[in-house]
């Protein structure tokens, strides 16, 4: 996933309603309601003019005049207001923001309800508008992220109107919505800025406010994966939940998130991540937070365990079954064995192949006692077909003289078991040519001796 798809993916922000509480109009009589005009009646009937006209070109160069006029006019906060309307209706993005930043440089002369609506169509402004290979890139997110940040100090401390009949609860719920949408536009700019513990937390602070925000979720889980060290795990947890809570090009997110796995564990079998990956959505779908008892096992872990597998103790961790069969099973799939030995239970001719069922054991006695296999140990005779999994394995026409009761010894790669009944599967297998018997020879079987390091 490129930081230009986290860009795209971003914009969506745009489609968030907010209801922000409405600015003081100016009064029909010249007055901002509730004060006295400060402002002539020449001011006012030309800002009049402007506010009526209803076609956008019209609009702008009406406001142009009014500027040109009165460059210091006490309307002016309600001019920025219908420049940047107009020119967000025009699709002129780069000009919205212009105006909503001179409004907001107001300070105090600005009606906070006016400065709230602004600086949300900035940040929307932005999202439709921001190119991350533009020169002043750092400095426009540098902005972004200031106003964003001060839409949501702004909001969280606006007052509840004194004619107000919602309850306070009400209010803040209210407030929710717009809220999450400040928050996620300052992660993003954080995240552009590669300030990835700031934007973490920005996007955390979205996510109390909008918990089904699936483009913040989206947005968290790159955000864990950047940081250094990278928090892999809360960042899969986050793309897995905002895979399931629809996030625009979810399947491409998906992909993303299994590559990821993939490269945290390096398992020698890569379709064992799917399994993984398919708990790994369903369990996220239920829980916004990553319970502390999930984890995924990282490379270092794998290794570990293969390092210290043996035949015996993969039969032994695979037949337990539970996380213990899981573990094992990720660090020795696809593992080669250089020597393995066991008992021939059972012998199966294929088109090309022996199929041998073999009884592997920790004693001599248990090994001699056997009659039910535990390995399945596929031998072939002729050259293997193209594309198969035994690879450029040299075919043994000659290990079909081996029988049942015999013992084998061989080499191979671990390639699927079968939990119940147990069964190990054996994929390039080479049996040791020494133990098979020569051309019309009867060898007299010999005890199975155990696999050395077993």
């Amino acid at each position: 996933m490129t930081r230009k798809c986290f860009t795209r993916i971003a914009t969506f922000t745009c489609a968030v309603v907010l209801i922000f509480f409405p600015a003081r109009l100016v009064g029909a009589r010249g007055a901002v309601q509730g004060q006295q005009p400060t402002y002539t009646i020449p001011e006012y009937n030309a800002f009049q003019a402007c506010q009526t006209e209803k076609d956008t070109p019209g609009k702008l160069s009406c406001l142009d005049s009014f500027t040109a006029q009165f460059p210091n006019s006490t309307l002016m906060q309600y001019v920025y207001q219908l420049y940047y309307q107009a020119y967000f209706q025009q699709k002129n993005y780069q000009k919205t923001i212009l105006y909503t930043d001179k409004l907001a440089a107001m300070d105090g002369k600005v009606d906070q309800g006016a400065l709230l609506q602004a600086l949300q169509v900035r940040v929307q402004a932005f999202s439709l508008a921001f190119n991350p290979q533009a020169p002043d890139a750092t400095d426009q997110l540098t902005k972004e992220r200031d106003a964003a940040t001060e839409g949501a100090n702004l909001l969280q401390q606006f007052p509840k109107p004194a004619n107000a009949t919602m309850s306070d609860a009400d209010f803040a719920a209210q407030k929710k919505p717009g809220l999450a949408f400040f928050y996620s536009a300052t992660g993003f700019a954080d995240f552009e800025l590669k300030d990835y513990p700031a934007a973490v937390q920005a996007f955390q602070s979205a996510l109390s406010n909008k918990s089904d925000d699936a483009v913040s979720e989206y947005r968290l889980g790159l955000s864990f994966l950047a940081l250094n060290p990278p928090q892999s795990l809360d960042g899969f947890w986050a793309l897995a939940r905002a895979i399931d809570l629809k996030v625009p090009q979810s399947d491409d997110v998906q992909k993303y998130l299994r590559a990821k796995i993939l490269a945290y564990e390096q398992p020698n079998c890569e379709n064992l991540a799917d399994a993984q990956l398919s708990e790994l959505l369903q369990l996220a779908a239920n829980a916004p937070e990553r319970p502390a008892t999930y984890s995924i096992p990282a490379a270092a872990d794998l290794q570990k365990i293969a390092q210290a597998s043996t035949i015996l103790t993969v039969i032994t961790d695979l037949q337990a079954g539970g996380d213990k069969a899981k573990m094992t099973w990720l660090a020795i799939c696809g593992a080669e064995f250089p020597e393995v030995v066991g008992k021939i239970i059972e012998v199966q001719k294929g088109d090309g192949f022996a199929d041998f069922k073999v009884f592997f054991g920790a004693t001599q006695e248990e090994v001699q006692a056997a009659t039910t296999a535990n390995m399945d140990v596929k031998v072939w005779t002729a050259a293997p077909p193209a594309g198969s999994s035994a690879g450029q394995v040299t075919p043994q026409p000659e290990a079909v003289r081996l029988q049942k009761d015999d013992a084998i010894r061989f080499s191979g790669t671990l390639a699927s078991y079968d939990p119940s009944p147990f069964l190990l599967h054996w994929d390039q297998v080479k049996v040791d040519a020494s133990i098979i018997p020569q051309e019309g020879e009867k060898k007299e079987r010999r005890p199975v001796h155990k696999t050395p390091g077993m």
